[in-house]
């Protein structure tokens, strides 16, 4: 037979039943989660004009063509929540999905709090993390990409996860938690789809259509259309990375002296001293070194297990007796460095660190107080605040930010919220907003468009949504003083106008040094009761007390409150802030009478304004008797 001959036929061979198989959106797969009580469009690939039989267990639910282009569609009618279930596909394949259930899907969205995971909070809740054993617990983690071209029909990749202690380590923390608790309430099946991006603005999560409300947004999404721009600017992103650092390695007195600075036969004697946690009080940008000796016994030495640093800004790399152990590229993660057997001995002990500083002048580079900084185990700890020895090494010019493409309006919305439309959910949970607060003027606008779009593409008109406000971030300010953080919350807080949707206060979980607040279980247990409350109906407390009404009585504000009708609760601190016409807020004295709030000062003789939790890091002082605070608010009386 001849070789081009038995080629080809063999490329026949090869091809065909290729070209036939059933190929399966990525959301369709083991472990699927399908929202119950709604139609179910299923829908897939084969070759044109190939018939398509969709089968639920052992029962037919329908068999279809497909169109020229090979897709098809069938819709599922309306199923009972429960499982597992199997789906089965049949063309000129079989194709089998297991484990299937009949459930509640939620989409969680936003940016770093919704997408930090589990494996973040395991020093915090480690039995959480242990005892995650969860079968009907299941999160899709939608795959991190842009498209700017076209929103798209699939997902590049990904595959549904059973919460369980192998897998939880992945899960969405503040998802997971608010399915545990919701999931022992209802007895249901949770599906998440995790669709979240840290650092990404409201505006990278709008559609086309929706952008050209706002023509600086829809404009900066046009330019990005073109992949030779993209390409241009990553690649010169990346050169100027490397440059940056490569001269920063070449340039280090650190890495290259004859004694390296990370060795203990270093004499440091000579170098600075530094207090740490603590800043430097230059605008340095470059790198400097820490060096720190501690003496332990042979029974430290044997049972240390973890080096905690804090927090550190910039980046750094660390090393214990001239073997480094770790780094970190960025300042947000918390530092915490296993320690390898046989590292530690009886005696001194060098921990060295090499501190890379982008901009000093943006930030001031250090270690951030109120953090952890020890050696040992988690019951067992070798203090490492303190003197530590510094000493500068080779500054630099300040690396210009990145481009940061992934942000860029509509980007995300295509590739990451698009794909998700075809099936129908029960509620989208949002934690967004960090990024915007620079123009929190736009917010709500931005915010309230989202909410509209996504609710009209997935052809659900009341689709809840549930969001966090901002919780509390930067220092305690002493004064009353002006707050884009207030002022992006009071913009989250003005969309409540919307229906179906529901507001969980966060003022009172924040950190002041961080802005990933480790908890993320008190957050996701006020959702759940949004949840029951907004979208299963359910008659329960689930929302702080909100103003109601602003009286003037002589020389002080009376405000009363709704959502409050077993009383309030108020705690000691400073939020409540009144001003006269003049409008210079000072903090009021606080009475709480007869079920009301009575607010004075004796600098303001005719208080006309009031404004509750108005800062970066406010107090949280009023609650109602369920426990849930009041969310920051600022009202005046009617002229």
């Amino acid at each position: 037979m001849p070789k081009l001959f038995l080629s080809a036929l063999l490329t026949l061979f090869i091809a065909a039943p290729l070209q036939a198989d059933i190929r399966l959106p990525k959301l369709i797969s083991d472990h699927l989660v399908l929202q119950s009580g709604q139609p179910l469009p299923l829908w897939g690939y084969a070759a044109p004009g190939e018939q398509v039989t969709v089968r639920l267990n052992d029962s037919a639910a329908g068999t279809v063509t497909t169109d020229a282009n090979g897709r098809w569609q069938l819709t599922l009618p309306p199923q009972v929540a429960g499982g597992p279930h199997l789906l089965e596909f049949q063309g000129q394949n079989l194709f089998k999905v297991q484990d299937v259930y009949f459930g509640d899907v939620f989409v969680a969205s936003g940016q770093s709090n919704m997408e930090l995971t589990m494996a973040r909070l395991e020093e915090a809740y480690p039995a959480d993390l242990l005892s995650a054993n969860y079968p009907l617990i299941r999160q899709f983690n939608v795959p991190q990409r842009y498209d700017f071209k076209a929103s798209q029909q699939d997902l590049s990749e990904g595959q549904w996860l059973v919460a369980s202690p192998k897998t939880i380590q992945h899960f969405s923390a503040l998802a997971f938690y608010f399915a545990r608790d919701l999931q022992a309430h209802s007895k249901t099946a949770i599906g998440i789809y995790n669709a979240a991006l840290g650092g990404s603005p409201v505006e990278s999560w709008l559609d086309e259509s929706t952008l050209k409300q706002f023509p600086d947004a829809y404009q900066l999404a046009q330019i990005y259309k073109s992949d030779a721009l993209i390409r241009d600017i990553e690649a010169a992103d990346q050169a100027k990375n490397a440059r940056w650092y490569g001269d920063l390695h070449k340039n280090d007195a650190g890495l290259h002296a004859k004694t390296p600075w990370y060795s203990p036969a270093l004499d440091d004697s000579k170098w600075a001293d530094f207090t740490v946690p603590g800043f430097r009080q230059d605008a340095f940008t470059g790198v400097w070194w820490l060096r720190k000796t501690i003496r332990l016994t042979a029974e430290q030495a044997a049972q240390a297990r973890i080096l905690r640093l804090g927090s550190i800004v910039d980046a750094e790399e660390v090393y214990v007796n001239g073997s480094q152990i770790g780094n970190t590229t960025y300042m947000y993660p918390p530092r915490r460095y296993p320690l390898p057997q046989g590292l530690l001995q009886a005696g001194d002990n060098l921990i060295a660190v090499r501190v890379t500083v982008t901009n000093g002048a943006q930030n001031r580079s250090g270690f951030i107080p109120d953090k952890p900084y020890w050696l040992g185990t988690d019951s067992n700890k070798f203090d490492l605040t303190g003197q530590w020895k510094m000493q500068t090494s080779t500054p630099a010019k300040a690396l210009p930010m990145d481009a940061f493409i992934r942000w860029k309006p509509l980007g995300l919305y295509n590739a990451m919220i698009a794909p998700l439309q075809t099936l129908p959910v029960k509620a989208v949970l949002w934690y967004q907003g960090e990024s915007n607060v620079g123009a929190y003027q736009h917010y709500e606008q931005r915010f309230r468009a989202m909410i509209r779009q996504w609710r009209a593409q997935w052809q659900q008109p009341e689709l809840p949504f549930l969001y966090v406000q901002l919780a509390n971030f930067l220092p305690k300010q002493s004064n009353p003083l002006q707050s884009s953080w207030a002022g992006l919350r009071e913009a989250q807080a003005a969309v409540l106008t919307e229906p179906k949707t529901a507001m969980v206060v966060a003022i009172d979980t924040g950190e002041w040094n961080d802005i990933h607040p480790v908890d993320k279980r008190t957050l996701s247990s006020r959702m759940a009761l949004a949840a029951r409350a907004v979208v299963y109906g359910e008659n329960i407390a689930y929302r702080g007390p909100v103003l109601q009404s602003l009286q003037q009585q002589g020389a002080s504000l009376l405000l009363s409150f709704s959502h409050s009708e077993q009383g309030l609760v108020l705690k000691p601190g400073k939020a409540f802030a009144i001003a006269g016409a003049d409008g210079q807020f000072v903090w009021a004295e606080v009475a709480l009478e007869n079920g009301q709030i009575r607010l004075s000062h004796p600098q303001v003789p005719a208080p006309t304004q009031v404004r509750y939790g108005h800062a970066d890091n406010p107090d949280a002082v009023l609650y109602n008797s369920a426990g849930l605070p009041a969310s920051p608010f600022s009202a005046r009386l009617a002229e």
